[in-house]
């Protein structure tokens, strides 16, 4: 049995919660908490193994409960966020529930719960803080040229390569311009659509053509381009494609 604690502001969201979860024989709720300080003390006197935890919350809002403890316990979020923060939590190994809390999806947490050890290791704080906050929207890239400054849409750019220490941005006119950016840190500003399918090569799916197979399972991506480019992946990341595109 799971010794859970549920810490939230809002005395109706608490009722809720206990009330579903008590239909699940896996999880004891010892105690609630209505602010992170309290939560704080009641994790340090009961130490559970789960907690749901609100996000917005007075005294220590839930990021700021979480940063002051060692080693934390397995968290639920119950939160309002939007949909690019809910996929955050889904790639890593905390979950969601977002408000209204329904029994469907509560239940599809506890099913991952059961499937996950409680002692399974979770994101560092750092690194949830830094997803929860998600990726500005940007439109444009930089790059230098001469004494002048670029700004390459990203609608523009088909794809993006790593040669030696160099990245340059492929645009749609054929063009390749050399970038101060590091893939990793291309990979963590640009929006959904451009994917790395190889340690040295980022796509933007919208320029996708066609799919084929290549050599020991790696995938060969044409790009809708004058010269029908051709970028293929690592057979490391080949499986994961196969699901994301389905093939």
């Amino acid at each position: 049995m799971w010794k859970t604690i549920i810490i939230d502001d809002e005395q109706l969201a608490r009722q809720r919660i206990k009330r579903l979860l008590a239909q699940y024989d896996e999880v004891d709720v010892v105690a609630e908490a209505e602010n992170g300080a309290e939560g704080l003390e009641l994790i340090q006197l009961h130490q559970p193994d789960l907690i749901f935890l609100d996000i917005e919350m007075p005294i220590l809002n839930g990021f700021e409960m979480l940063a002051k403890l060692s080693n934390p316990p397995k968290v639920v979020f119950t939160t309002a966020y939007d949909q690019y923060a809910i996929k955050a939590f889904e790639e890593g190994s905390i979950d969601y529930l977002l408000k209204p809390i329904e029994t469907e999806r509560l239940d599809k947490t506890i099913k991952k719960l059961k499937q996950t050890a409680l002692s399974a290791p979770q994101l560092p704080i750092e690194e949830l803080i830094r997803q929860i906050q998600g990726k500005k929207t940007i439109k444009t890239l930089t790059v230098k040229l001469g004494d002048k400054i670029l700004l390459i849409k990203l609608e523009d750019i088909v794809h993006v390569q790593a040669e030696d220490k160099y990245v340059f941005l492929h645009t749609s006119d054929g063009k390749k311009h050399l970038t101060d950016y590091t893939l990793a840190v291309l990979e963590e500003k640009l929006p959904e659509e451009f994917l790395r399918i190889h340690r040295s090569e980022m796509i933007n799916t919208d320029y996708i053509k066609e799919i084929r197979k290549g050599f020991n399972g790696a995938l060969i991506f044409v790009l809708n381009t004058a010269n029908e480019t051709r970028v293929t992946s690592s057979r490391s990341n080949s499986e994961a494609l196969r699901l994301r595109f389905g093939i």
